[in-house]
């Protein structure tokens, strides 16, 4: 459904245009300055805002509809500004007393177009099949009142009051009729209204908030065709009450379809609702307090008397806070039960867990009962990221943050429960989440420590064999190979062939001597003696993708340098050989007590820390130290590895 954008474009075109004729008119009618400008205005910024929501929401016929709305209420002001022009000077504008009769009825159709609005709201769909027939209804009976109003019995509306009918007075038959046809409409947009009803019972999650939001402007318009009954039959016509509360109606609507499209999680709805209820029963309350008080301090001490005003007022003001605690929390268990009972849970929860009876654990688990929702997760802000009670990663999408004293400790997150009550929620449980967030990072804390131990065995294990395999299979071979060659020379001295077995003895006791220093090499490499930047220069010149060095200058203790050699060796082995990286940097920088060893290359990226057991040694000997080791590699975006080591300043 591609037509809804041409339209709402179309409609917004168009009330700009008439918007824009109306404002060369204004000067003939001075007097309705202010009124133009404010309808004028309304109903463009409706217009606009039908156009935002056709091009936010797609394939909706909510946005052009608004659009619509807002093009009558552009239409009407400038019809009224007209009017009063021609009036004013009748040369100074055409005006044909049958298009008066044409458009005397032409305010329903912002009736209509509301009640249009009321049926496809929020998807663009009418509730059910059995809805069908109401919306070409409603344009039926909009076009039969506007053909009944070319005949009227009363005069046409203010101003052209004074205006002579041009078809005279209706039948009899026709004047029924128009009062079948209103009576019809008016029925017509009620039911529009109780289409609402009806589809928020089915609702959940968004719709129903959103719905929500409508009920505000929704129960205006189908509150006005009432107004406008019951001043017809107090005063026998459609006068300023009519007109007042359908301007207080069409903001409210701009104001309700707005945020519910756009942004109907701006604010709680459920809190505004409950608020709005609450405040106009307290100055109810109040009202009959003044009253009462004002009327028995009078009797006293005088009816003029300003005695009894300060003493009313001074009732009301003590009243004031006790009255509206009490209320509100009337009216929360009236409106809230979920939100209620979710916050009782917590609570209760709170006992149990003071009382060793419970664990903060369960929190998601209570939380899903009382509210309803078995899509509710607990997220715990740990080194690793959100988790929930099952060490399950929680995706970082509509999260709503769990906070003690500014700082972010946890995530909510739900979908069938709004962002406003885990909002209420979230602040409520803030307590248990940093109990249930500690005992889970001690508990990682422990496991690590028993891991790192583990490996730090198994890898003291692993070096010792090394070293005896080497020692023994190497060197220590090669050794008495010497010996051996060294002592059939000693028997051969009076032979030719001492010197060459000389020679060969030469060549294994260096090759024995180059063989030791490896190994002690791989205890602490000999380079480190020139400097960390000299050994890193030796360990890279060779190497088959470029490193860029950037080292400081100042030495290092034995212990810190040691580790950052290890530190940048895997980095850059491991980049070098599995990254397919085109460049290497090695940044080594000391900021007040701490040496930061940065390792980053431009390789594919994906980099498992747990896929072997290079990284892990690295972080154990890091952690040995007190620093942190810390990997980023996402897949196709380089791996940068970056240790930070505490030293003394």
């Amino acid at each position: 459904m591609r037509w809804p954008r041409p339209v709402a474009l179309g409609l917004l075109g168009v009330s700009a245009a008439l918007a824009a004729g109306g404002g060369r008119l204004q000067f003939r009618a001075p007097d309705r300055v202010f009124a133009f400008t404010g309808l004028a205005g309304l109903g463009l910024a409706m217009a606009a805002l039908g156009v935002t929501i056709a091009f936010r929401v797609r394939a909706n016929p909510v946005g052009p509809l608004l659009a619509w709305v807002g093009a009558i209420v552009v239409f009407l002001a400038v019809r009224d500004v007209y009017y009063r022009a021609w009036l004013a000077d009748s040369t100074a504008v055409p005006l044909d007393s049958r298009v008066v009769a044409l458009l005397n009825e032409s305010g329903w159709w912002v009736l209509a177009a509301v009640a249009l609005l009321l049926l496809h709201f929020p998807d663009g769909r009418v509730p059910s099949r059995r809805w069908a027939a109401l919306p070409p209804l409603v344009v039926v009976l909009a076009v039969a009142q506007q053909a009944v109003g070319t005949t009227p019995r009363e005069p046409f509306t203010e101003p052209m009051e004074n205006v002579a009918p041009p078809w005279g007075p209706p039948s009899d038959v026709v004047h029924v009729l128009s009062y079948v046809v209103t009576i019809g409409l008016v029925l017509a947009v009620l039911a529009a209204g109780a289409s609402l009803v009806a589809r928020f019972r089915r609702a959940t999650g968004v719709v129903r908030a959103q719905l929500k939001w409508l009920a505000f402007a929704g129960l205006a318009v189908t509150a006005y065709p009432v107004v406008c009954l019951a001043e017809i039959v107090v005063t026998g016509r459609s006068g300023v009450v009519a007109t007042v509360f359908g301007v207080v109606t069409i903001v409210a609507l701009f104001c309700s379809v707005g945020i519910a499209m756009l942004r109907h999680d701006l604010y709680d709805v459920d809190r505004v609702l409950a608020d709005t209820i609450s405040y106009t029963i307290v100055l109810l309350v109040l009202v009959g307090a003044y009253a009462v008080a004002a009327l028995g301090i009078g009797l006293v001490a005088g009816r003029d008397s300003p005695v009894a005003a300060a003493g009313a007022t001074a009732v009301c003001a003590v009243l004031l806070t006790p009255v509206r605690r009490r209320l509100q929390k009337a009216v929360d268990r009236r409106l809230f039960p979920r939100t209620r009972a979710a916050l009782l849970a917590i609570e209760d929860l709170q006992r149990r867990v003071h009382t060793q009876a419970a664990q903060p654990e369960e929190l998601d688990q209570v939380l899903r009962v009382a509210l309803k929702d078995d899509t509710l997760r607990v997220g715990l802000l740990l080194p690793s990221g959100f988790k929930d009670s099952r060490g399950e990663s929680i995706a970082d999408t509509g999260l709503v943050p769990i906070t003690v004293g500014g700082t972010q400790i946890g995530v909510l997150t739900a979908q069938a429960t709004t962002p406003a009550v885990l909002e209420v929620v979230a602040a409520a449980a803030a307590s248990l989440v940093e109990v249930a967030r500690l005992r889970g990072e001690l508990a990682t804390a422990l496991r690590e420590v028993e891991a790192s131990r583990t490996r730090i065995i198994q890898a003291g294990d692993a070096e010792r064999h090394r070293l005896e395999r080497d020692l023994h299979d190497g060197a220590q071979q090669r050794l008495v190979s010497l010996g051996m060659a060294m002592r059939l020379a000693q028997r051969r001295l009076a032979t030719t062939d001492v010197h060459a077995l000389l020679d060969q003895s030469v060549a294994e006791l260096a090759t024995a001597i180059a063989e030791l220093r490896q190994i002690a090499h791989g205890l602490r490499p000999t380079s480190l003696d020139d400097g960390l930047h000299n050994a890193l220069a030796a360990l890279t010149n060779k190497l088959p993708v470029p490193v860029e060095l950037e080292i400081m200058s100042e030495p290092l203790t034995d212990d810190i340098a040691i580790t950052a050699y290890y530190v940048a060796a895997e980095a850059i082995t491991n980049a070098a050989k599995h990254a397919r990286a085109s460049t290497i940097t090695v940044r080594v920088t000391q900021q007040a007590d701490e040496v930061n060893v940065w390792v980053r290359d431009d390789g594919c990226g994906g980099a498992d820390p747990g896929g072997g057991s290079g990284l892990a040694g690295l972080a154990d000997r890091v952690a040995a130290l007190g620093g942190s080791l810390r990997l980023h590699s996402r897949p196709g975006a380089g791996t940068t590895v970056q240790a930070v080591l505490p030293c003394a300043s």
